[in-house]
């Protein structure tokens, strides 16, 4: 099946890696949303050891990221032998391998924007819900997430084009298998190491760039648009 010029694989590259990052995104936007919160409002022992496991995939090469997932999660792994005997659940070199590598390597970005989001909401008003007799997970959602929104807003979509651009951690947990883990740069890589595909390449190479283009000016238009109907 072929969709404006790209064949069945190429196209199911392109697709599969908008699943992959909407589910990233939908994943570890609530979780981000806790940890940014406990980490912007709450000090404790240990919370910056805490802090450099969060953004230690910023730093780490991806492929270290992808290594080390194979060792907790793969077949073998306790973790990951625990889950295909007690669910079925087979997590390495599958599509929810793809979608895990994705969220370990786009998590720190996302929580760092909520947490600065976070850190910039006045926590008078906070105090002034709870006065009110508001409890805290009200406040928190009525007062903390809809000041910090343009964070939110902005911290998921960077999660999301991180996941589009995805390739070291995903090669080695999830392995690049054509229409399940193959995403598109994956696709991309494995058309440049073929003799005479520079044209496939560089097509989906554009569309890499028209995806995420589109990402970022929506962010963009999302946060102006709070901000605007808010004064």
């Amino acid at each position: 099946m072929e969709f404006l010029g790209f064949n069945e694989a190429e196209t199911q590259a392109i697709l599969l890696s908008i699943k992959v990052a909407v589910y990233c995104s939908l994943i570890s936007l609530p979780i981000a949303l806790w940890v940014g919160y406990k980490m912007a409002r709450h000090d404790f022992w240990g919370k910056s050891i805490i802090e450099s496991l969060i953004h230690l995939p910023l730093v780490m090469p991806p492929v270290t990221t992808g290594y080390l997932l194979l060792l907790l999660l793969g077949s073998k792994s306790l973790v990951g032998q625990w889950l295909f005997d007690t669910f079925g659940i087979k997590l390495a070199f599958s599509f929810h391998a793809a979608v895990v590598a994705s969220v370990f390597v786009s998590f720190p970005l996302i929580v760092r924007s909520i947490r600065t989001a976070m850190e910039m909401v006045d926590t008078g008003l906070e105090e002034a819900s709870r006065i009110l007799g508001v409890g805290k997970i009200k406040t928190f959602l009525r007062v903390t997430v809809p000041l910090a929104l343009p964070g939110i807003i902005s911290g998921t979509i960077l999660a999301f084009a991180r996941s589009l651009g995805e390739f070291g951690a995903t090669i080695t947990f999830a392995g690049n298998i054509e229409g399940e883990t193959q995403t598109l740069p994956l696709a991309i890589y494995a058309k440049m190491q073929i003799p005479g595909q520079e044209n496939a390449t560089l097509r989906l190479v554009i569309v890499s760039i028209v995806i995420s283009f589109i990402a970022m000016t929506l962010s963009e238009w999302f946060i102006k648009k709070i901000k605007h109907d808010r004064g």
